[in-house]
């Protein structure tokens, strides 16, 4: 089984730019010399690729692209021509404004950390020129919303310190706004977690097991739903493991493509 790898030695824009005028030319295009070539680069040998294709041929890339290709190949092609950061820009907007795809939009917010989002946020004005938070605004509802502002605007440390003290407070403040009382306080909620770093977040989860006998993900399932349930699990789950949360996505994912 064959695995996509990055060239080691950083391949010519110019040769790049010229396979790939060649695989667009006919009436069909050759889409294994555009895979092979876009999938063993990374954004910025895509980027300097760009550039190189429109100097040759004063044409955009990515039009080109869009006029060569259709379907799900597309769409993953086209995604593939920005950087991470860009790439979330151009999902979110999407989700957000054009299909209403919330859930989408929500994994990307709540998976992301605190130096990412402040990224995002600013290639989504620049490609945009509308602050996401004003979209997040236009397009979410109630206790959905509050999350997600408050996560893509809330400053948080990303090292790994945690104060065990207040992890332990909150963990009890947690349970008093949602187990122990008739109907969820959904303000504390949005509060702690979207101020909280994920270090911290897992310290209340570790709190909040030895002191309920279950997890805070477990009390987020019993107390909350819809999106809002959904941002809160994407939020604790990343922080505890970033990389069994997408391998899990991945999974379920691919699983859906497969069965349609």
């Amino acid at each position: 089984m064959s695995t996509l790898v990055i060239p080691p030695v950083p391949p010519s824009p110019k040769d790049d730019a010229m396979q790939l005028h060649r695989a667009f030319k006919g009436f069909r295009c050759d889409t294994s010399t555009v895979i092979n070539i876009l999938a063993h680069r990374d954004a910025t040998q895509r980027a300097y690729l760009q550039h190189e294709y429109t100097s040759l041929y004063s044409q955009d890339l990515l039009k080109r692209i869009s006029s060569k290709l259709s379907g799900r190949l597309e769409n993953a092609v086209l995604l593939w021509m920005h950087c991470p950061a860009g790439r979330d820009a151009v999902i979110l907007k999407q989700t957000l404004t054009v299909n209403k795809n919330l859930e989408a939009a929500t994994e990307i917010i709540c998976s992301r950390t605190p130096s990412q989002l402040q990224y995002l946020r600013h290639i989504y004005f620049t490609k945009f020129g509308i602050y996401l938070e004003r979209d997040i605004e236009r397009n979410t509802s109630r206790d959905h919303k509050k999350i997600l502002l408050a996560y893509v605007s809330t400053p948080r440390h990303e090292g790994p310190e945690v104060d065990k003290e207040t992890g332990e407070s909150d963990a009890v403040v947690l349970y008093k706004a949602g187990e122990k009382r008739l109907g969820t306080d959904e303000k504390t909620f949005v509060r702690i977690i979207s101020e909280r770093s994920a270090a911290q977040l897992v310290a209340i989860n570790q709190f909040y097991r030895s002191k309920y006998g279950h997890s805070l993900k477990k009390a987020i399932k019993k107390e909350t739903s819809g999106y809002f349930g959904r941002a809160l699990l994407t939020i604790v789950q990343c922080a505890e493991n970033p990389a069994k949360y997408f391998a899990k996505f991945c999974y379920y994912v691919c699983r859906s493509y497969v069965e349609q």
